[in-house]
């Protein structure tokens, strides 16, 4: 019997419209948190006993004896726009091989599902688009998503299955990918294709509560885990990214059944509970000072540190992970054994290492990229420690990820101390603080510029978690985005206020 031809690939960005800095080639190069770009066989390498999908289908797949055709897979780190050099570049190369590969029997594809390039708003839907084009409308082409992904009707049209994670944090990327190895296995030498069915839901969610550790949503993913088997061979929810101005943003459910008439009735059930639960997307938000206050009360009588989420300037969602506010609030307020990080100041991590371990410097630190109601913060900081910052992730977010932060320094003032980096990566492992020397369970304040991706790691140490909103590129609530392009109708937050096109603002 011969085996299976499966060509594999991969290309993941979650694109803020709003954020201040779009993703050139070199961010995908480089990745960021994420694996470096690899082409051919040194995928497997890259990705192997990493959380991301690729690694999960590649393991599947070998156990059930598939021939693998590696592309290319990239991804970096959340920004604005793919730039479109990049998309094409990149792009044109995963096709490109594919088509050379000859008479194949599948393909698997690791996206996001939220990528918006400087020319088109449908990234994924366009590259899904080129390859079935490349492969003919006879060869299952099957996807794992994000769950932050805005599915689009192109993409649902373009592919056979797409499959969401089911954890935020997202714990489970590469059980997804082998989940999606499952699926792709069941249309493999068929004719048999599931029916579909896309429904998008009108109004955006918060991503700081979208967390499945927490409702409404772990009842949400309770439920779609218990519809799922007999007629109905997968099934998402994706709340959606809520930072993309284009017409398909927005939560939406996906069902793949053996008939229609089934996936139809359970997606049905599914919106109507997604629906009912709308209100409950929603926490407590405290001001930078009411925060910090808050945490030094907790922290007079607690054993473990408290937790603040500085949720605005996340760069898992398209900041720059430079804003000063909390920082600035920590100082202010006196507080004491307190960390934040990872503020990226390339210029500052560069005057560390001149300045050596142990020396002083008087520097503007971050607040460089322009968002509003921030600026740098001017002191006078100790040089504690210094790193190259490369180091191995093991938490369960990054999941074994080799990262490498640039240049990096601790830098303290008064009893504040700052992880500084020279690159961009949401913080959301212990082993963060650790490269430059600072012992997380020590603290009795971290601050984190993550928005629920911290969770998975931290949770476990942290006394509680608190959630802050300082200035930054991607708000809490995001009705408070200047929106122009979304689709009529759509409620900007939970229960929020309905979008209406801008006088003048042509149709999408």
């Amino acid at each position: 019997m011969t085996r299976p031809r499966i060509a594999i690939g991969g290309f993941l960005h979650e694109t803020n419209t709003f954020a201040p800095s779009m993703a050139g080639y070199d961010d995908f190069v480089q990745g960021g948190g994420w694996p470096r770009l690899a082409e051919g066989d040194e995928i497997f390498e890259r990705v192997r006993g990493v959380n991301v999908g690729a690694s999960g289908f590649i393991e599947a797949a070998a156990e059930k004896g598939w021939t693998l055709v590696p592309t290319l897979w990239c991804a970096a780190s959340p920004s604005a726009h793919v730039r479109q050099d990049a998309y094409e570049r990149i792009a044109t190369r995963i096709v490109s091989a594919i088509e050379a590969a000859g008479p194949l029997d599948g393909v698997y594809l690791d996206l996001h599902g939220a990528m918006v390039a400087e020319h088109l708003d449908d990234g994924e839907g366009e590259i899904l688009a080129r390859v079935r084009a490349a492969v003919g409308p006879g060869v299952p082409v099957v996807a794992s998503l994000d769950l932050h992904g805005n599915v689009t009707p192109g993409m649902v049209a373009a592919a056979d299955a797409l499959i969401a994670y089911r954890t935020y944090p997202h714990i489970d990327m590469a059980e997804t990918g082998r989940r999606s190895a499952v699926h792709l296995a069941g249309l493999l030498g068929t004719d048999r294709r599931d029916a579909k069915v896309f429904r998008q839901l009108p109004f955006l969610i918060p991503i700081a509560w979208q967390g499945t550790g927490m409702e409404p949503s772990r009842s949400i993913y309770g439920r779609l885990a218990d519809m799922e088997g007999g007629a109905i061979r997968t099934l998402s929810f994706l709340p959606g990214f809520p930072a993309a101005d284009f017409p398909d943003c927005g939560p939406s459910v996906l069902v793949y059944g053996t008939g229609q008439a089934e996936a139809e009735a359970v997606a049905d059930e599914l919106c109507a509970l997604i629906l009912r639960s709308e209100t409950a997307f929603a926490g407590r938000v405290l001001s930078p000072d009411e925060g910090v206050r808050e945490a030094m009360r907790i922290a007079q009588s607690a054993n473990r540190p408290v937790v603040i989420a500085d949720t605005q300037d996340n760069p898992g969602a398209g900041g720059d992970s430079d804003t000063t506010g909390m920082l600035r609030a920590l100082v202010a307020n006196g507080a004491r054994r307190a960390a934040i990080g990872v503020i990226v100041d390339p210029a500052a991590a560069a005057a560390a290492h001149a300045a050596g371990t142990g020396g002083t410097l008087t520097l503007s630190l971050g607040g460089k990229s322009g968002t509003p109601g921030d600026r740098p913060f001017e002191g006078t900081f100790a040089v504690e420690a210094l790193s190259d910052g490369r180091f191995v992730a093991p938490g369960p977010f990054y999941g074994g990820s080799r990262m490498n932060l640039g240049p990096s320094a601790c830098l303290r003032i008064d009893d504040v101390r700052i992880v500084v980096g020279s690159r961009k990566a949401q913080m959301a492992d212990q082993a963060m603080y650790r490269q430059v020397g600072i012992e997380p369970r020590e603290q009795a304040i971290l601050v984190n510029k993550s928005s629920v991706h911290f969770r998975a790691d931290f949770e476990p140490i942290a006394e509680t978690v608190l959630v802050c909103a300082a200035p930054g590129p991607m708000p809490v609530d995001p009705a408070a985005l200047p929106w122009t392009r979304l689709r009529p109708g759509m409620r900007l937050s939970p229960g929020g206020p309905v979008f209406d096109r801008p006088a003048g603002q042509p149709k999408s």
